[in-house]
Formats: C-alpha cells, structure tokens, sequence
C-alpha cells in the first residue's frame, strides 16, 4: 500500500494511518525499555498523532464543522481546510481536532492528546526540574505517561481498525 491523502482515499488514509499508529507504539515501547526516553517520547508522539489523523480521515464532517471552507495545498490546488489538517495533523492542531471529535469519542480522545502534546514537548526540552520548559520533572512521570499513551494508543487503533474491514 502507498500513501494516498484523504481525499483522494480515506478508506485507505484510514487503514495505513492505524498501521503507523501501531508500529510508531511499539517502537516507543522497545525505546523505552532501552532507556532511550526522549526518543521514547517521540515515537509514543508520532503514534497518537497518527491516530487522531485516522480518527479525524473517519469521522470528516465533525472535524469540517472546525475547519469549514477551502484552502490552496502546495500545488496550488483548492482542498477542504479539513481535509488539509487532517492530513497535515499540525501539532499546533491536534487539541482543536480532539475537542472537534469529542462528541463520538469523549473526553479520554482530549485526554490522551494533551498526554502526547506534553511528551511531544519532552522530546524537544527534556527534563526540567523547575517545570518551566517542560511539564516533566522526573523520568518516572515521563516513563509512565510513555507506556500509557503507547499502550492506549495500540487499543485504540485495533477498535478502529475492527471498523475499517
């Protein structure tokens, strides 16, 4: 399978935007248990970030309701502004996509993400005793909120993948 963007396939969008969930999950796992938390934290990141794509790809129009009209892509092309965040998934995005699609997930999709958006900042500051440039303070917080986002993020993508067949 090759990349295809949403709207030129999203039943497709759909499926390798879970399988990257999937794989990005799992490596952050094997990081973690390697000690390698900032990596860790990237690849637990990168999974989530993946999955709300997917989410978002299945569930258009609640995220069309945020994004409503068009905009040019980088070919000059007129696309849906929600087309075009759910395939850029800006990081600056990913809150205002969550809170789009907490009326069919609920309040953990907003949960989870705001788990991957301060990992997302740990991967870039590290830790930070004084909590000023990154929320984590300590590599036990970091290690847990790794292993739970991962593992959250397997479930997740196996229940939506079961809807994609």
């Amino acid at each position: 399978m090759t990349y295809a963007p949403p709207w030129r396939d999203t039943s497709q969008y759909i499926r390798l935007s879970l399988e990257e969930a999937l794989r990005e999950a799992e490596l952050a796992l094997k990081f973690l248990e390697q000690g390698l938390h900032r990596n860790a934290a990237g690849k637990a990141f990168q999974a989530w970030k993946a999955l709300l794509a997917a989410a978002a790809a299945r569930h258009k129009e609640a995220v069309a309701r945020r994004y409503a009209g068009a905009v040019r892509d980088k070919t000059g092309r007129l696309r849906s502004r929600a087309d075009m965040v759910t395939a850029l998934m800006p990081t600056t995005r990913m809150r205002e996509v969550a809170s789009a699609l907490e009326e069919v997930y609920g309040k953990e999709l907003i949960h989870l993400t705001d788990i991957a958006l301060n990992l997302h900042e740990f991967r870039y500051n590290g830790l930070d005793p004084e909590g000023v440039v990154s929320r984590y303070t300590n590599l036990e917080d970091v290690e847990r909120d790794v292993k739970y986002l991962a593992e959250k993020t397997m479930e997740w993508a196996r229940k939506e993948s079961y809807q994609t067949t």
